[in-house]
This record gives C-alpha cells, structure tokens and sequence, in this order.
C-alpha cells in the first residue's frame, strides 16, 4: 500500500467515524443550542458587586479554563475572582480539565459603575454535550442598570443570544 492511498484511508476513516458520531448525537435527541445548554444570567447584589450564574442543562457540561468575564463600558472597571474548583475530567478534546456541571456562580465586582447608567456583562465559554457534541466559544450579554440612590436587587437577566449559530 503506498503512503498516498493509506492517508487517503485514514482520512476516509475519520470522516465515517465523525459521521457516526455527528448520527448518534441525533439519534439520540437534538442538541440544545448553547444559550440554552448554558443559560447565561447576571444580577446586581449591590453598587459593585454582580452576581454572573452558568445554569446548565442536564447533559452538557462547560470547561472552566474557557470561561471569561467583561464589562462595557470598560472604565467600569471589572474584577473577576478565581473561579470555584470544577470537577476534574480526562478529556477526549483538551486533556485534564475541571468542569462545571448542573450551574456556575460567581461574584464579579465593579471598580467604578456609575449609578443611573448600565453595564453590560458579557460572558465567553465553551462546553459540550455527553452525546459527543463540543460547541464553539460563545458570548452571551446581559445588561444590568446601576440604580441611583439606595439599591434594591432585582431578579437576574437572562443573557441576549450572540453565539456562532446567530
């Protein structure tokens, strides 16, 4: 066998085994798009401090190394504490990860919102599907409204969709 048709081999080989796995994952149910695999929401706690929650759905998990914070405008100034300890897995794509599973929350603080003006939270991740399906780094935005005068939190917000599939 030469070394062309072997690689030709090859490459027919990986093509038929991502076409299985691309037909088990829908044999099995379509997957969620990833605003709702992992439902992105932030809420303010206080004049600085924001509440971010990943709330996952059953199934999928998100990676914690690819979990990212911003805020707009950025002279707001954000601090993002370490996140919490994932779950650690041997991954088929990256190796030794940490996962999250079922939610994330953490608390981001504000160094200086302005009071009667808004931010917007945008929150970049990348997770998968136990059915085999990985998604591409997607960024999902929630505006929060800095109140004036004395605070009263609301309920979270619910993340606008901007994802790859958009």
């Amino acid at each position: 066998m030469t070394l062309d048709r072997l690689a030709r081999t090859f490459a027919n080989l990986t093509a038929v085994a991502a076409l299985g796995v691309a037909a088990l994952a829908f044999a099995q149910g379509s997957p969620l798009p990833p605003d709702r695999a992992f439902r992105f929401s932030a809420a303010l706690i206080d004049s600085r401090t924001i509440e971010a929650r990943f709330t996952i759905a059953e199934g999928y998990y998100l990676y914690r190394d690819k979990i990212h914070f911003a805020v707009e405008p950025a002279t707001a100034g954000l601090t993002v504490p370490p996140l919490p300890e994932g779950k650690v897995k041997e991954d088929q794509f990256f190796g030794r990860v940490e996962t999250y599973r079922g939610g994330m929350v953490v608390r981001l603080a504000l160094k200086d919102a302005k009071p009667g003006k808004a931010v917007v939270i945008a929150a970049e991740s990348q997770g998968c599907a136990d059915i085999g399906l990985c998604y591409p780094p997607t960024v999902q935005k929630v505006t929060v409204a800095i109140p004036e005068g004395s605070l009263v939190p609301g309920a979270p917000t619910e993340a606008a969709k901007k994802t790859w599939f958009n």
